[in-house]
């Protein structure tokens, strides 16, 4: 048996943080706003996960009103979803992502940030793809006001 789950997750860009995408430290002039590290990669493909699992969303397994969530590494809350979907009998056959920001470019942090969400997940890196893409200047990522994400896995019954 199979499931696929669909995730998506955006933030605006904030002075006086750093960026992290895909678990990398990004040089930028500015990071995400979020109660965690808004990761939106990481944020995305946990969310993927839990839909898939049918298991919510990560807002309501990390709600942004508890304290102990605060400033969160994302990498970290997507690895308890990697463990959640293991012990409730799945395993993640295949994932991809994708990063929507007009700036900074990521190309160079793409293998970085596959190795980080894949490991985080318990999976090989070539099991998860990840690219990211401008929206010539259209929309609050064209004007560099956020980023977004979005990721689907698939994930398979080892009942």
């Amino acid at each position: 048996m199979y499931r696929i789950g669909l995730g998506y997750d955006v933030h605006a860009f904030a002075g006086g943080r750093d960026l992290i995408l895909g678990g990398v430290l990004i040089p930028y002039e500015r990071g995400l706003l979020g109660h965690s590290d808004a990761d939106v990669v990481a944020h995305a493909l946990a969310d993927a996960c839990l839909g898939a699992l049918r298991a919510g969303d990560i807002g309501e397994l990390f709600p942004d009103t508890d304290p102990a969530f605060e400033g969160a590494n994302s990498i970290e809350l997507l690895r308890r979803v990697g463990d959640l979907v293991r012990e409730r009998g799945w395993r993640v056959h295949d994932a991809d992502c994708v990063i929507v920001a007009q700036e900074p470019k990521l190309s160079k942090y793409r293998d970085l940030m596959r190795e980080n969400l894949a490991g985080a997940l318990g999976i090989r890196i070539d099991a998860l793809g990840l690219k990211a893409t401008t929206t010539e200047h259209l929309g609050f990522e064209g004007r560099k006001e956020g980023i977004a994400a979005q990721a689907v896995v698939l994930l398979v019954d080892c009942h």
